[in-house]
């Protein structure tokens, strides 16, 4: 029989290393960070409610469909979140416009280039002070002013849908005030 001192130590776990046996042999991934900023850019928003619209984009996903969200994008360098989304929403609409206010934060992950990326994104409700629809960003398929009644339909991911009834909210509170 081993002495008391062999049989502990066989018995004491191995050190976990990354890309061993524990996990299938696969390195371990990396996970990172990512902030963006976009929003909701409205036009006639001092207007009819009938009458009022949304920028969307489309974009084609990898199945070859056609997806409707708010335009958003990297935070750049001294930039703060509300730059970004006046700044994305130019550049992927060509609609020019001011924040109004925040519409709230959408968080998610995916894996994309052997990565885990936890992103977040800073939504805020704009005024059209301008512009015209253009779909010249590469990664825009289409540009579409789609009145605010029908986002609910449109916008094809469930958090945006949330954040354009809370923009509904707001706007239905902001024209109570006027009044």
């Amino acid at each position: 029989m081993s002495p008391p001192a062999d049989r502990a130590n066989s018995r004491r776990r191995q050190p976990r290393r990354r890309g061993g046996a524990g996990n299938g042999g696969k390195p371990r991934m990396r996970t990172v960070r990512e902030t963006s900023a976009g929003g909701l850019v409205v036009d006639g928003l001092d207007g009819p409610r009938e009458l009022r619209c949304a920028a969307l984009i489309g974009r084609t996903d990898r199945r070859g469909r056609l997806l409707w969200s708010l335009p958003k994008g990297h935070i750049e360098e001294g930039e703060t979140s509300e730059q970004t989304a006046m700044r994305e929403v130019a550049e992927e609409t060509g609609i020019i416009g001011e924040v109004v206010a925040e519409l709230g934060n959408i968080d998610y992950w995916f894996v994309t280039e052997g990565r885990r990326v936890h992103k977040t994104v800073h939504h805020y409700l704009l005024r059209c002070l301008g512009g015209e629809l253009s779909d010249a960003d590469v990664e825009v398929t289409q540009v579409a002013w789609v009145p605010l009644s029908e986002l609910d339909s449109r916008l094809a991911y469930a958090d945006e849908r949330r954040l354009a009834e809370v923009a509904n909210r707001m706007i239905d509170r902001m024209e109570t005030g006027k009044r």
